[in-house]
Order: C-alpha cells, then structure tokens, then sequence
C-alpha cells in the first residue's frame, strides 16, 4: 500500500481506480496497483501449488531472472571461447598447435581454486553483500507502529486534536521522505526539490523557511523529528497527552523511527569496500580468462592427461561461469 498525502492545488493527475479518502484538506490515496512498486518480482502464487510442472515455469521466467542479468557476459564469453577454438583447430600449423597445447596446458593450471580462491572470495562477499541487503530492507522507516502510538495517547475528538495527531505524522513521514530522496532514485525523481514537498502537503512554507534557515552539509531528515518531540511536548503541556508515561512511550517510538532513518542514511553512505568489490571481480574474472585457454579441447590423440575426448562444448566450464559469474551480478 502507497500512501501520498498531497494537497489539492496543484496535486498530481488522480487516476480512477484508487480509493481516496479526504481529511480536512488533504487527500490520502491508497494505490494496491503492485505494478508500481519497484522491487523484487515476485513469484511466491507460481509455486504455490506442487504441480508437476510448476518449478520449470519458475526456472525459465524472464523477468526478474538470472538470464536477463547476465546472458550479455555469458554470450561474449562463448565467443571468445569459440575464437580461440576456432583458431587452434583450424589456422595454426602443427608446430603452432604444440605450442597452444602448452600454453593451454599452462593455464589449466591456475583454473584450481587452489591458485584462485574464487569460491572463499566470492562466498564471503556474497554473504556481506545479502546482510546488508536485508539489513536495508529491515531498516525501512514504516510508520505503522509510531502512528497507533500517536492514535492512542494523543488524545481530542475536537478539531485541535485532529490536527495534532495529524501534523505529528506528517513530520514523521517528511522525514522518511527526506531519507528516501537520498537514497532512491524513484523516490528523488516524484520529488527532485523541496519545493515539491511543499506541493505534496509533507511540508508547509513557513517549515521550508526554517528547515532551509539551518546550514548543514549533511542530510536533515532529523529536523521534522525535533519538530515531532515539540509539538509533542507541547501536547503534553495542553493535557492532550495525558501523563508522562504516555509521552515516554511516544518518545521511546519516535527514537526508534528515527534510528531505523539513520540506518538507511549510513547504509547509503557507507558501502561496502571498493577494495574487496575489486578483488572479487579481479578474482572472477581473472578466473574464466585463463578458462579461455585451459578448458579448451586439446587433440585427444596426443595422450594429454584429461584431454580423451573432444566433444567442443565445454559443458561444465559454461556452467561454473554461468554459477560464478550469475553470484557476482547479483551482490
């Protein structure tokens, strides 16, 4: 569920199927379309029922899949495997073909994980790689649990109360808005300047006044947050939160919000080490380069070790860079 609070002048183009819901002003729209979402497909309702030929509609999926993301490196790997194929069989002499062998020979050698540690390396870097995904997806500012605090110790039928409760979400949700701009592309693109999140109803103009009056070099998606433990203080004040407990407790969930807010703006900032992201692709790709020439099919007539047939397609070779290469893409 998609929730946009936007304000009615100047608010984006509605489309018919949305159910809206209209709050003094503002306009709240629930959009279910999953289309929209940017994110991993999904594909848990194709495997939901064990039929016999449920699992191979899941295998040769498009979207979404392994194929899509690196059949263009597979291709240019199989040429120039080809290549080299084509060239020891068909263009050297017999004394050039001998020297191939060697070379070949040579570099079968380093294609031993003892030489490269592809497997260790990229294991390693695929397992810090998945922990940071997932702590990102953990660390996603949800305001589910901050706004049933806010719903329950905020109290006032009249229209004050409403406003309270109300304006205290709406610093809450400009601050993950401001988050999110700096780390989605999507999210920076609905809204490229402050300006538009004024037009959105996140922020009046008065609040971008005082939000731009503050210099700093960093992200300040913690200053609608200070804004939220005022205004609830001053609640508090006016007996609308009746006790400090029930402050406390909004207090204590507003910490948590804003601490799952900083995670992402660490997780943004700080990535994982070029260093070891070079040494992992120098690792891989150093791998297959020497595959190029180590796997290929020497003249089995020549009695070399481990060269008995010839049957031209390196199936296993295809595989191991299909499995290697298919782990690297996806971290």
């Amino acid at each position: 569920m998609i929730i946009q609070l936007v304000t009615r002048p100047g608010c984006p183009p509605v489309p018919r199927d949305p159910v809206w819901k209209k709050q003094s002003g503002l306009q709240i729209q629930h959009n279910t379309n999953s289309s929209s979402l940017n994110m991993t497909v999904s594909y848990s309702l194709e495997v939901a029922n064990a039929r016999f030929h449920g699992f191979s509609r899941l295998l040769f999926r498009w979207k979404g899949s392994i194929y899509k993301l690196m059949y263009k490196e597979f291709l240019v790997f199989c040429a120039v495997y080809l290549f080299f194929s084509v060239f020891y069989r068909f263009l050297l002499t017999p004394r050039q073909q001998d020297l191939f062998e060697q070379v070949a020979l040579y570099c079968d050698q380093f294609t031993n994980t003892n030489f490269i540690p592809v497997l260790f390396v990229l294991g390693f870097y695929v397992s810090q790689a998945f922990t940071r995904w997932w702590g990102q997806y953990t660390s996603f500012p949800l305001p589910d649990n901050l706004m049933m605090v806010v719903s329950g110790n905020v109290h006032g039928a009249d229209e004050r109360g409403r406003l309270l409760r109300r304006t205290l979400m709406r610093y809450a949700n400009l601050s993950s808005v401001l988050i999110l701009r700096s780390i989605s592309t999507r999210v920076r693109k609905r809204f490229p300047t402050l300006e538009h999140i004024v037009e959105a109803g996140f922020m009046t103009t008065h609040e971008l006044k005082n939000f731009e009056s503050l210099h700093s070099d960093f992200n300040k998606y913690w200053m609608p947050l200070t804004w939220f433990s005022n205004l609830a203080a001053q609640a508090r004040q006016e007996g609308r939160v009746r006790d400090d407990i029930a402050l406390r407790l909004l207090m204590d969930e507003l910490n948590n919000y804003r601490a799952k807010c900083s995670l992402l703006f660490h997780y943004d900032w700080i990535s994982i080490p070029l260093v070891y992201t070079q040494v992992v692709t120098i690792a891989v790709y150093s791998f297959f380069a020497f595959c190029v020439i180590g796997r290929q099919f020497l003249n089995p007539e020549k009695g070399y070790s481990s060269h008995r047939f010839d049957i031209y397609i390196p199936v296993f070779t295809l595989l191991q860079f299909f499995f290697y290469t298919g782990w690297l893409k996806v971290t």
